[in-house]
């Protein structure tokens, strides 16, 4: 009950709870969407290449060459020398698997060249390296 001589304040609504549920649900949003890229390969910089084109194959395997000449394959740290058997066993029976070279710019081209040499002894393993386009 109200009494006579108290004022009548209008009915209001407060949006800035509002505000920043709509502002943290945006934040939300915009951080998960820049986690949102898949990368197979450890970081390297990638050479540009004009011809670079998109390669679609349901299986890939990815070896990185990075800047101290480290060879990974899909993350895990192997030595050169049992690169072939580490991508015999990973391709196994499977036709269509795709190695995918991710090798940084500042690598030897014999580093590289050594990586495709034990990639091409392994049979069915088709060799793309990854460029910028």
């Amino acid at each position: 009950m109200r009494l006579p001589d108290e004022p009548e304040l209008p009915p209001q609504i407060n949006i800035v709870p509002m505000i920043d549920v709509i502002f943290a649900i945006l934040t939300f949003f915009i951080m998960s969407t820049l986690f949102l890229t898949r990368s197979e390969g450890l970081p390297v910089n990638l050479p540009k290449a004009t011809t670079a084109k998109q390669q679609q194959v349901p299986t890939k395997i990815t070896i990185t060459v990075d800047e101290q000449e480290q060879v990974s394959v899909n993350r895990q740290p192997v030595v050169i020398d049992d690169l072939t058997g580490k991508v015999r066993t990973l391709v196994g029976s499977n036709p269509e698997v795709l190695v995918i070279i991710n090798a940084d710019e500042k690598v030897d081209y014999g580093r590289v060249v050594a990586v495709m040499d034990r990639v091409r002894q392994v049979p069915g393993a088709k060799l793309a390296i990854a460029t910028q386009k």
